[in-house]
């Protein structure tokens, strides 16, 4: 029997170019999208198009809905994937621009993977991953929500997974560093005029999609799938890091 699996924010990058490996694997690949002539792509490329607005509650209940029926009940994996950047100082922003951040990050993704576990969990098997970040594992002045969003993310993720232990639905998080995709021309900066970027260093260690693809292809594949899934040079260092030096060291770092 064909296995089915669900994959959020597949209009390009990340999102994409799993959809694609997975179907290539043999999975029956439903593409969530927010807008709908991505949604059309997506039929047109193999997969079936699925619309998605992780923002809005109604869209994410009527997607799950149309999951279940287009499953028989029975989906074997979800991919949170789907997310944005809001950049600018804490000082700078709204409680209301605080509050969307965490809606697409991480609301949604609760909400979305609550509503189809009971199409997953009788079946006794299944693979739920998420897309995390290096900035869920560290913060940096200007990127304060969303890592705060990753965090979240990556807290929830392991609560999950202990939760989910005697299910047979393994838990995952793919933590890229930076990544060539269009989320750097989708992120929100709230300065314009003093945009948050990123440090010219970082061009040397980024990857393309197809770094964080292999991960997501073993994470699905694999009958031991890894906890954690660190993607580019860039979160392996941050990692030890993390481990060797002082919190003031860390910071003298990350100001920098």
């Amino acid at each position: 029997m064909q296995k089915t699996v669900l994959i959020t924010g597949c209009s390009s990058g990340i999102g994409q170019e799993s959809a694609l490996e997975l179907k290539r694997q043999g999975f029956r690949v439903l593409a969530a999208c927010r807008n709908p002539a991505d949604v059309a792509r997506m039929n047109g490329m193999g997969l079936i198009g699925i619309e998605l607005d992780l923002d809005d509650p109604a869209s994410v209940d009527r997607a799950a809905d149309e999951v279940i029926a287009l499953t028989g009940n029975r989906l074997f994996g979800l991919f949170n994937n789907a997310g944005y950047g809001v950049y600018g100082p804490l000082s700078t922003l709204t409680r209301t621009q605080l509050e969307q951040q965490f809606s697409a990050n991480f609301f949604g993704a609760h909400q979305l993977t609550q509503r189809l576990l009971p199409a997953m969990i009788p079946h006794g098997e299944g693979r739920i991953v998420m897309t995390s970040s290096v900035m869920g594992l560290i913060s940096t002045p200007g990127r304060g929500a969303y890592a705060a969003s990753k965090y979240a993310l990556e807290a929830w993720s392991d609560a999950l997974r202990m939760e989910l232990h005697t299910t047979g639905i393994k838990v995952s998080l793919i933590e890229p560093g930076p990544i060539r995709t269009r989320f750097t021309d989708n992120v929100n900066q709230i300065e314009q005029d003093k945009p948050v970027e990123n440090p010219g260093i970082a061009a040397r260690f980024t990857l393309g999609p197809d770094a964080v693809v292999e991960k997501v292809r073993h994470a699905f594949i694999s009958d031991k799938p890894k906890l954690r899934y660190p993607v580019t040079l860039v979160t392996h260092a941050v990692g030890w890091l993390k481990r060797l030096l002082p919190a003031r060291a860390m910071d003298k770092i990350l100001r920098g």
